[in-house]
This record gives C-alpha cells, structure tokens and sequence, in this order.
C-alpha cells in the first residue's frame, strides 16, 4: 500500500465522522424540542457507514479478485436514519402544544446517548487526524534522507 494512500483512507474517515459529529450537534440541539404544528415532533438521527473500497484497479487483467488486489479500505456515510422510538410524552395540560389529553411529546432524542455519540466520533476523527500527520512526518523524513545520500 503506497503511503499516499493514508491520507485517502483517513481521509475519508474524518469526513464521516465529520457528518457524524453534525448530526449528534443536530440531534442535541433538538433534544428538547416539542412537536411542531404539523404533530411531529423532531426525531433522532443516526448516521450509517458503509466500506469504500479505495484505489481498485478496475478492468485489471488476471484472477477474479485483480480488481481489488492493492486496494484498500476507506469509509463513507452511505444514509441518515431516523429513530423509530416514540417521542416522550409529558402531561402538561396547560402547554399550548398539549394534546387533547394534556401530552406534549417531546423529540425522542436521548441527550446522555448522544454525548456518548459525541465523544466517539470525536476521538474517531482525532485519531484520524494523528494517523494522517504521522504519515506526513514519515513522509518529510523520507524526503530528509533522500537529500542527505
């Protein structure tokens, strides 16, 4: 694997979890909010990765896998979901976005689950950062011994 392609694969990885951290911002932003005029109330989001392959080299003659011999894996978000859990309801009969039997449903979002999320893909990114500056400074050394010989 060429040392180039570090930077392709992480990348790729800090871009997810670049949309992944907008999404939990998203979400957290929205975890008290009530239904709207339409009944709905906002609903968690939750993003889903999907496996890239990166670099094939495509039409490649040879055995079946040729294709994919060099490759290397990178990520992308592949969709956005909603969370099918009901939103929380709240007697508040005096609120006026209560229900005909005094309920205020809430977003469905579970504040304490989305800093977990946070935190993850926090970390994921920065690991991903470190992984790509490490690579360059192997790079510049590389280059420094070249020009030493």
């Amino acid at each position: 694997m060429s040392m180039f392609r570090v930077f392709d694969i992480s990348g790729s990885a800090v871009s997810a979890q670049s949309q992944r951290l907008n999404v939990v911002a998203s979400n957290l932003a929205n975890a008290d909010s009530v239904a709207g005029p339409d009944g709905q109330a906002y609903k968690a989001r939750q993003v889903v990765f999907q496996t890239v392959l990166m670099g094939a080299t495509a039409g490649t003659p040879g055995p079946a896998d040729a294709s994919v011999e060099g490759a290397s894996a990178g990520v992308k978000v592949s969709t956005i979901t909603e969370s099918d859990v009901p939103g929380r309801k709240v007697h508040m009969p005096a609120h006026p976005a209560a229900d005909a039997e005094g309920y205020v449903t809430f977003s469905n979002v579970n504040a304490v689950e989305e800093m977990v999320n946070m935190i993850s893909a926090s970390r994921s990114y920065q690991n991903n950062i470190e992984v790509m500056n490490t690579a360059k400074s192997m790079l510049q050394k590389t280059l420094q011994m070249g020009q030493g010989a």
